[in-house]
């Protein structure tokens, strides 16, 4: 597949199942009038079938039990070697990323080399008004010879206190098409923080045959869960459809929920979570907040390896330590650098098995 700028039609889509059943039709037909495209189109047809079911036919309730199945993925602490077959993706809500945690001379290593054990990392709450945080820890990450470069999103938050988005990636493995990062719109106000879209390709293969998706990075409010992950399904499914062409869409970030409370996103046909409800994902071994999801009848590039870092085996930390390296520890998963996951086997038994705590 191809990186090609993103279009508009499908990111219209965010907020639509919010709206009462007397607007959709008034709505989907200013979609019409603006749409010059069969793409357009085509949205109108599903939002119809959508959001105004046939008659007689139950509309679903939303559960906090997904029913899609999870998958069997080999859960460990620290991904399988990295190799030229392979990229390993990651998310990391970094506890209020700024100028104050970059003074901490304990902490910056252990974020630089994190950051390193991975081909990406998808980064929530770089929290700062500062514009260099990132290049300068940027420069930390690169100080024994990485190549690793950015993305960094807008300012986002309905209070003075504003969050970015950031992706940071290793250029000799993954690149980036620059015109294809975009916020998702929320006209609705759905979301406390829209999340951040981004295409990324492996490198070293003819385009045709190296993996290409797109990324969506998200950090949900708390005290919002169950109205954002409901959101997030449109959002998932309006990224899909947003004109780029990309089938290949990876949800990544920190939910503040556990599998078992995806919502609508966890009712969406072939979606898969990486992080099951049971793996917790903060320093303090309480909660299981962060995943990264995908439909897995698209991408088939999952190789079925994913987990949690934790921190304090990694690094040797006291509890009081690992915490003032963040609140959360990095979660992974592991995909086949070529589009169609082939060549390379799926796993089928972690060869030095770990799981997280």
């Amino acid at each position: 597949m191809t990186l090609r700028r993103a279009g508009w039609a499908g990111i219209l889509l965010l907020g639509l199942a919010s709206l009462p059943a007397c607007d959709v039709e008034k709505f989907v037909d200013q979609v019409s009038q603006e749409a010059t495209n069969q793409l357009a189109r085509e949205a109108k047809k599903q939002l119809r079938r959508q959001l105004n079911p046939k008659p007689g036919r139950e509309q679903q309730e939303p559960v906090d039990e997904p029913t899609a199945p999870v998958g069997q993925t080999v859960l460990a602490s620290d991904p399988p070697a990295r190799d030229r077959d392979t990229l390993t993706l990651a998310s990391f809500n970094i506890q209020v990323l700024g100028t104050s945690k970059l003074r901490k001379t304990d902490v910056v290593p252990i974020l630089a080399d994190v950051v390193r054990r991975y081909d990406l990392v998808a980064i929530q709450e770089l929290r700062s008004k500062d514009n260099t945080v990132i290049p300068r820890f940027l420069s930390a990450v690169n100080a024994q010879g990485a190549r690793y470069d950015a993305v960094i999103g807008p300012r986002l938050g309905r209070t003075m206190s504003k969050e970015q988005y950031v992706f940071l990636f290793d250029t000799t493995r993954i690149e980036v098409d620059r015109r294809s990062v975009y916020t998702v719109p929320d006209p609705h106000d759905l979301l406390h923080r829209e999340p951040l879209v981004a295409t990324f390709r492996a490198r070293g293969l003819p385009p045709h045959q190296a993996f290409t998706f797109k990324l969506v990075n998200i950090h949900t409010d708390p005290d919002e869960t169950d109205q954002e992950l409901d959101a997030l399904a449109s959002v998932f499914a309006a990224v899909q459809r947003d004109g780029s062409g990309e089938d290949d869409v990876i949800l990544l970030g920190d939910l503040n929920v556990s599998a078992r409370k995806l919502g609508r996103l966890g009712q969406l046909p072939g979606i898969r979570w990486v992080i099951g409800s049971g793996t917790m994902t903060n320093t303090r071994l309480s909660k299981s907040y962060d995943n990264m999801v995908f439909d897995a009848r698209l991408t088939s590039e999952f190789r079925g390896y994913g987990g949690v870092l934790n921190l304090r085996d990694a690094y040797q930390l006291s509890l009081p330590q690992a915490l003032r390296v963040s609140d959360h520890m990095p979660v992974w998963a592991q995909f086949s650098v070529y589009e169609g996951a082939t060549p390379g086997p799926i796993a089928t038994r972690p060869r030095s098995p770990k799981t997280a705590r």
